[in-house]
Formats: structure tokens, sequence, C-alpha cells
């Protein structure tokens, strides 16, 4: 059964900082490059980072520098290090799963940047 489970997001001041978690099942984790989405209300679902099996990762303009992605194969698990927060980073985040046949989505975590 796929499973993505993401973890970490909730109500944080500008300049603060959250780190996301999305926990994927193994038979996805192994097999899959892994990315972290996001969709702002009345905007478009956005890639913000990406990591592949390998480690190679890449990031919206947006994000980089802010926001490395991170993977622990002995976990399972993919992390999104977000730090100096600005209210336009407010969104659902999305964890996915993607090879060159399926793609997967998590249920999303909210993430709101206000002071």
């Amino acid at each position: 059964q796929v499973q993505l489970v993401e973890s970490g997001g909730e109500l944080v001041q500008p300049g603060g900082s959250l780190r996301l978690s999305c926990v994927a099942s193994r038979s996805i984790f192994i097999r899959y490059n892994m990315n972290w989405y996001r969709q702002a209300p009345g905007k478009q679902r956005e890639l913000v980072a990406g990591i592949t099996l390998a480690g190679f990762t890449n990031y919206a303009d947006s994000v980089k520098g802010r926001f490395p992605i991170s993977r622990d194969n002995a976990k399972n698990t993919v992390y999104l290090q977000m730090s100096s927060l600005k209210p336009e980073d407010t969104a659902v985040y999305y964890c996915n799963a993607k090879n060159a046949i399926f793609t997967h989505w998590g249920q999303g975590t909210q993430v709101t940047v206000s002071s």
C-alpha cells in the first residue's frame, strides 16, 4: 500500500523556521524520487524542492538557499528544512513521490507564516 504521511506544518512568525517531514512506505522510498510541492489559496500547485534517489536536488528559485531538502534512507523519510520564512510561503505543502510511471501524493500539511 502506498503511503506518504506529512507532518510538521504549523503557524510560524515571519523569519522563523520549520521542518517538514514525509514518511513513505519502504516500497515507495527505494524506488521513487521525492519532492515537496505547495499550493497557496487561489494558486496552482508548484514544485518547491526535489531530491532524486541518488541524492541530487533541485529547488524553486523562490526557496533556493532557504529550504534545503534531504532524505534519510534508514527512516524512509524526506525532510524540508524551512528557514527565513515569509508570508508568501503560506500554503499547504504536499509530499510527492514520482518515477517514470507513477506519481503519489500525501494528504498535505498546512504552513502558515504570519505575525
